[in-house]
């Protein structure tokens, strides 16, 4: 199991494509936009390598235009989940010990798939999907995904490697065992990558997975779907399910040989099904894993000495891309009273340039968020902030429903450093600004860190190294992914582990050897060359 044994290619991040005008990447993912949304599609369950339709079906629209149907997707009774499982245990008895090497062959093979033949596919699943634009898009479903699946098999690889000092006496060696059971894969609907990955990354550790995407991602799970499938994800390894998650994750987690829970999503949701996982843990034949990554109310805390651009230029990018519904964007910031006039300025000129819209128009910066509940909670809080005496909207603050669910890039500044948008995750193209006194670093560093039970990302921007220092320290709790002078969005695989704290998560950091180490059970294996025959020692002589 030694990394070199092989000669398995080293992981480099996938190139980011411009989609500029002119470019045949643009004129590519145009037309693969185009053909989906002029056609229909029918996601049936996918259980033991079949496609399995139940009849019971839901509409899928894209969320910048909600009344018309791209396509259907099948809702699982409580008999296909139980079917789900069992297929899992049973190509269990074949995957587990299946060679490291030829896990790593598909997952390799599939990363190439993406990174080529299905680029513009999957690129233009996620705009119409989750209504990203190109850019987000290409970033996320493309090189991300990508990065995943070839950085977890270095990853693999050097887990493996890691091996215990033998003796000319007894050789030492531990097994990287798959965990005994099924384990369980809870996406979001924001990252395709996530979605991929979380069930991808415990197949390739030995595992077989139940996976239960968002009912706001089916569209690009299906993609997915389709390059694990050619690239030839053994039937049964990975099984997905839609429908009823109460019924879904009641029946998977009843079960005696679930082994692990990896989780993306929602905090209430995940300390749920931590709670579910504590009322069942004497049915249970192992302790399960529980790894997850849920919400976060990040930051950008500036100092009296940063570049108002700069400032300006992370809130604008952490808070608005991808209609702020990234874990990590940015909600909260912190600015410093001498460069409050300036950031002003920048933040006014920079949003009333955005173009908001379809993806399908490149020219758009902004889209749709995701579906109507998110856009009724959004107006709520922006409604209230425009009648709230220590809150004012000083851009933003419209919205419009009729065809897209699109909220407008909203700046909220309060007085008020615990006003309820300072503190509450709302996941959305919302920030809301406290200005404090240019004076009161220190003082306002304890703020940050006490303001949010969420510790995700948060970013310091100062030219000042003993302020950034001093940031450094005191901030060290609520940020798993700490972001010095850039804005707090924006970790690649490979390069920034991702994951937090707090009620932010188990921070076991995607992207990373910490997180495929969760997916497996070492087995210590001693041989000892020459048995001892007799029982006595030394000591024991006269």
């Amino acid at each position: 199991m030694g990394k070199g044994f092989f000669n398995v290619p080293v992981a480099v991040n996938e190139p980011v494509k411009s989609y500029a005008p002119g470019t045949p990447e643009r004129d590519a993912v145009l037309a693969e936009y185009k053909n989906m949304y002029n056609s229909t599609v029918d996601v049936p369950l996918y259980i033991n390598g079949q496609n399995i339709e139940t009849g019971n079906t839901r509409t899928m629209s894209p969320p910048h235009d909600h009344q018309h149907v791209v396509g259907t997707y099948h809702l699982a009774e409580k008999s296909h989940v139980d079917d789900a499982i069992a297929t899992a245990l049973e190509a269990r008895k074949s995957w587990a010990l299946m060679p490291w090497e030829q896990r790593a062959a598909i997952f390799l093979k599939a990363a190439e798939l993406v990174a080529g033949p299905y680029r513009y596919k999957i690129n233009a699943a996620t705009m119409m999907a989750q209504s990203k634009n190109i850019f987000q898009a290409e970033i996320d479903a493309a090189c991300e995904f990508v990065d995943f699946l070839r950085f977890n098999v270095q990853y693999m690889t050097e887990i493996y490697s890691e091996q215990p000092k033998s003796t000319s006496d007894a050789w030492n060696r531990v097994e990287y065992r798959p965990l005994e059971g099924f384990t369980y894969a809870v996406t979001p609907f924001n990252f395709t990558a996530i979605s991929g990955n979380l069930p991808a990354c415990m197949a390739l550790m030995g595992n077989v997975v139940v996976w239960k995407p968002s009912d706001s991602q089916i569209y690009s799970a299906k993609v997915i779907m389709d390059i694990f499938e050619e690239a030839g994800v053994p039937a049964g390894v990975i099984n997905v399910v839609f429908g009823d998650p109460v019924m879904i994750s009641e029946t998977v987690l009843s079960h005696p040989d679930f082994s692990g829970l990896h989780f993306t999503g929602s905090t209430f949701i995940f300390k749920e099904l931590w709670k579910q996982i504590g009322n069942n843990i004497h049915n249970y034949k192992t302790y399960p894993r529980i790894v997850g990554e849920t919400g976060g109310k990040d930051f950008i805390m500036a100092h009296k000495s940063a570049n108002p651009k700069q400032v300006a230029t992370a809130i604008v990018r952490g808070a608005f891309e991808y209609q702020g519904q990234k874990c990590s964007a940015a909600s909260r910031a912190y600015i410093p009273s001498n460069l409050w006039d300036a950031v002003k300025a920048q933040l006014i000129e920079d949003v009333n340039s955005f173009k908001m819209g379809s993806p399908e128009d490149m020219s758009n910066f902004i889209a749709a968020v995701i579906h109507e509940g998110s856009f009724n909670k959004l107006v709520k809080y922006i409604e209230q902030a425009k009648t709230d005496a220590d809150a004012e909207i000083i851009l933003g603050g419209g919205y419009d429903k009729s065809k897209g669910y699109f909220v407008e890039p909203t700046v909220i500044v309060t007085t008020n450093p615990k006003y309820v948008t300072m503190e509450t995750e709302l996941f959305g193209p919302v920030i809301t600004i406290y200005v404090y006194d240019a004076d009161k670093y220190s003082e306002t560093l304890k703020l940050v860190d006490e303001t949010s039970e969420y510790a995700l990302t948060g970013a310091i921007i100062s030219q000042d190294r003993y302020a950034i220092t001093e940031a450094t320290t005191a901030l060290q709790n609520c940020a798993g992914n700490f972001y010095i002078n850039d804005k707090c969005t924006g970790a690649v695989v490979g390069q920034q582990p991702f994951g937090g704290a707090r009620a932010s998560g188990t921070n076991d950091k995607a992207g990373s050897p910490q997180n495929l180490l969760r997916w497996v059970s070492p087995r210590l294996i001693k041989e000892t060359f020459v048995t001892p025959t007799d029982y006595r020692y030394p000591f024991l002589g006269e």
